[in-house]
């Protein structure tokens, strides 16, 4: 008794039918500029391609007879990528920075321009206020520095939650204008 081998997977890729690999007895012909020239064999059709030194690609192979294109389709083929990655939509991320109590000028202006880098670039910022030790006794101080920034930053961002306090931190979220 024999075993049959596994079936080989393989990726499926259709390739187009361009230039050479027409098979079809006649074909609709369409040139670069969107004129029709007719019906006519496709041997014929990739002359005319090949004199302008174009290619020819198969458009429609469901019509009677079958519509070919005369294009450059390297230009094609990347004008269509491009187009689909424009398409493809941008997923807006969530960004944290976080700061303390007692934050220093200059550190907190870092911050700040870290927040403002995230909102140009589209993604929402979460700013969280920490608390340690004895911190959790003046509050307060935590609230100002929060304010402070939310100050700083409403030309480019509005809030979207507001300053809540979650155990020992406050947290606000900001999304872009």
């Amino acid at each position: 008794m024999t075993a049959t081998p596994p079936p080989r997977r393989t990726t499926h890729r259709t390739v187009p039918n361009i230039n050479e690999r027409i098979r079809f007895p006649k074909v609709r012909l369409i040139d670069a500029d969107g004129t029709q020239l007719g019906i006519m064999s496709p041997r014929e059709a990739l002359s005319l391609a090949q004199e302008r030194e174009l290619d020819l690609v198969v458009i429609s192979e469901k019509a009677d007879p079958p519509v070919c294109r005369i294009m450059d389709y390297g230009k094609f083929k990347y004008q269509q990528r491009k187009r689909q990655h424009k398409t493809h939509s941008r997923q807006t991320k969530i960004k944290e920075i976080w700061v303390r109590p007692g934050t220093g000028e200059h550190d907190l202006q870092v911050k700040l321009n870290r927040a403002r880098e995230f909102l140009t670039e589209k993604n929402k910022v979460v700013v969280a206020v920490r608390f340690r030790g004895r911190e959790l006794a003046h509050i307060e101080e935590g609230r100002k520095v929060l304010d402070n920034i939310l100050a700083r930053l409403e030309d480019l961002a509005k809030v979207e939650t507001p300053p809540s306090h979650q155990g020992r931190r406050i947290v606000c979220t900001l999304a872009p204008k």
